[in-house]
């Protein structure tokens, strides 16, 4: 399953890399149109903060210290650094997820998520459905902001 998570996530951080550059514009990253309460570059800070935070300091112990407020509150971020944030993800979650064995997987994840009810493997394949999730917000957002 690891293997199979690591190159489902390096694809979809590729995707969306690829969506972060194709907006004509970088102040289109931050637009709110009509209902929709989240910009693209919010939640591109979002997805960046939730993989770094669950996976990177949960599982790996890398220190990211997650400020979940700013990720939705911070604005006009420039494109470039939302990228760097991308590819430093890229690089962290092979080294993490490599190192998790069995046993890690097969124990409950964290109280923060469910009261712990729920084993490592299943947090991660949640997390890779958050993921995709936020990853059509994007791709719906940059096209309706596309006109």
């Amino acid at each position: 399953m690891i293997i199979s998570l690591i190159k489902l996530l390096d694809r979809d951080l590729l995707r969306l890399k690829r969506e972060i550059e194709a907006y004509k514009t970088e102040d289109l990253l931050w637009v709110t149109p009509g209902e929709i309460s989240n910009s693209a570059g919010n939640l591109c800070l979002h997805l960046m903060g939730n993989l770094n935070h669950y996976i990177g300091a949960q599982l790996g112990n890398t220190g990211y210290e997650r400020n979940r407020p700013v990720e939705f509150s911070d604005k006009n971020v420039p494109r470039a650094e939302l990228i760097e944030k991308i590819e430093a993800t890229r690089l962290m979650l092979p080294t993490v997820l490599n190192t998790l064995t069995p046993d890690h997987l097969a124990s409950n994840h964290t109280e923060e998520y469910n009261n712990g009810q729920d084993t490592n493997e299943y947090f991660l394949i949640h997390t890779y459905g958050h993921f995709n999730y936020h990853l059509g917000q994007i791709n719906y957002h940059r096209r309706l902001t596309a006109n």
